[in-house]
């Protein structure tokens, strides 16, 4: 939940270094002053400030053209993954998890219009990137992704999804925002995702959300397999037991 804030208590200059910083991605690991300047929004002088005091404090280099985000920008991930229990009171869950069915297990939780990795334990690699703590995917196509937004209401999901860049990854990715609205309404009322390669091919997986003693959506955890190896189709009868087990275990645990 995000507090309403007075003009006055809120501070510009910190927002626009957060807008730089996010500016850079897997895709645009390098950027110059005009590039940040186009991708937030930011005029040239004030993208060049936000950039020179990033190099200045250790967070970002600078070869005299292009900009680059340093190991030290991880310090910021970091605290959040400090702070929380959550990754730490996973990790063991996950790992129980994917022993028993011999895939890989995760856990994530949303932000914005992605969700973010807080745990995993991989029993092998089954996506082309390598997912750890802190990586990021779109939530509408990812089957931890429709089990958080489903924890939403119709309106909020709408928002996101108009927020969201509906592109497709593979050719059975849907990005038509009414079938995506229909789909996460069956999400919600059966209690869990399937996701048949609509993130990457070669890519099949079952979400569980994950509720805290309130019964409110905290996290959302998972089961990846190969589609050559397992179908969609099979995951439910195949893993959907497993996860409901964790998925109870942890209700009673997180506060």
């Amino acid at each position: 939940m995000q507090p309403a804030i007075k003009e006055t208590d809120f501070i510009g200059g910190f927002a626009k270094g957060l807008k730089v910083i996010e500016a850079f991605d897997a895709a645009k690991p390098r950027l110059s002053i005009t590039d940040i300047a186009k991708l937030t929004g930011l005029d040239r002088a004030t993208a060049r400030r936000c950039l020179l005091t990033l190099a200045a404090l250790g967070y970002a280099d600078y070869d005299g053209k292009f900009f680059s985000l340093t190991p030290r920008i991880l310090r910021l991930g970091h605290a959040y993954l400090s702070a929380t229990p959550l990754p730490s009171l996973l990790q063991p869950h996950l790992d129980q998890l994917s022993e028993a069915v011999g895939q890989s297990a995760s856990a994530s939780v949303l932000d914005g219009e992605e969700i973010v990795y807080i745990a995993r334990a991989a029993q092998k690699r089954v996506m082309s990137i390598n997912l750890l703590p802190g990586s990021r995917l779109p939530a509408w196509c990812s089957s931890m992704g429709r089990v958080l937004l489903a924890a939403l209401g119709d309106e909020e999901v709408r928002q996101r999804l108009a927020r969201a860049r509906l592109e497709p990854l593979t050719p059975f990715t849907r990005v038509d925002p009414q079938e995506l609205l229909a789909e996460i309404g069956r999400v919600r009322a059966q209690g869990y995702a399937v996701i048949d390669q609509e993130l990457e091919i070669g890519l099949c997986s079952i979400a569980v959300p994950v509720r805290d003693v309130t019964g409110r959506v905290v996290v959302a955890i998972n089961i990846g397999a190969p589609a050559a190896v397992v179908a969609a189709a099979d995951m439910p009868k195949l893993y959907l037991p497993e996860l409901v087990a964790i998925q109870q275990q942890l209700a009673v645990t997180l506060r």
